[in-house]
């Protein structure tokens, strides 16, 4: 009876993080009702406060969720002294490529969250220990010594990152059709780290090798 307990406890929790997640992604947090949270997880407003207290505080759990989904599998590939440039480049592009189109309103909500509260955003995600500590920003750095690293890593992401922010602009207006979007995006996955490459002028990695993620 117990365990049947704590699993029902798990799922409503649950269910109320994921309801969180939709609402917070489509509207942002000052748009965002609790009200609302609770009936699209099928709840009601005290179980949710039982659970998490308040909005903010249930906002910095799926905050930090997303954090999470954005660092937990890029990092390792930040700091791996054993892998090239070139590797590394190939590697984000692929594993940012396939986190967008598994959640393609994370760039907006996160972009949202920048404008509204960059200060804290930048503090949860440890911007300068987790990015510009690693050893891909040294890697940067030792390739380009005329550059500041923190640009060529803002075109890089810009290049895997920005078509996802534009993707309603490009389909409402017609300029790409929606199931021609993911293909668009597949193509950039290879392209990009070419052009970064090219932009580095770095030789590009050998035709007969493949990086796996």
């Amino acid at each position: 009876m117990e365990q049947e307990k704590e699993t029902q406890h798990q799922n409503s929790e649950e269910r109320l993080k994921e309801a969180a997640r939709i609402e917070f992604m489509r509207k942002g947090y000052a748009a965002a009702k609790i009200r609302d949270i609770a009936k699209a997880a099928d709840t009601n407003l005290a179980l949710l406060n039982y659970y998490f207290r308040s909005k903010e505080n249930l906002f910095q759990i799926v905050m930090a969720e997303n954090v999470d989904k954005l660092f937990e599998n890029i990092l390792p590939v930040l700091n791996d002294s054993n892998t090239s440039l070139e590797v590394k480049l190939v590697l984000i592009s692929k594993l940012y490529t396939k986190m967008l189109l598994d959640e393609p309103s994370l760039p907006i909500f996160v972009l949202n969250e920048i404008q509204t509260n960059p200060e804290g955003f930048g503090n949860q995600i440890r911007f300068n220990q987790n990015v510009m500590n690693s050893h891909y920003i040294t890697q940067l750095a030792e390739t380009d010594k005329d550059t500041d690293p923190i640009h060529h890593l803002i075109t890089y992401l810009g290049m895997i990152l920005f078509p996802f922010v534009m993707k309603p602009v490009m389909q409402a207006t017609g300029a790409i059709l929606p199931e021609k979007f993911t293909n668009m995006i597949k193509q950039r996955e290879k392209l990009a780290p070419v052009w970064m490459m090219t932009l580095l002028n770095l030789p590009g990695l050998p035709s007969s090798n493949s990086v796996d993620v």
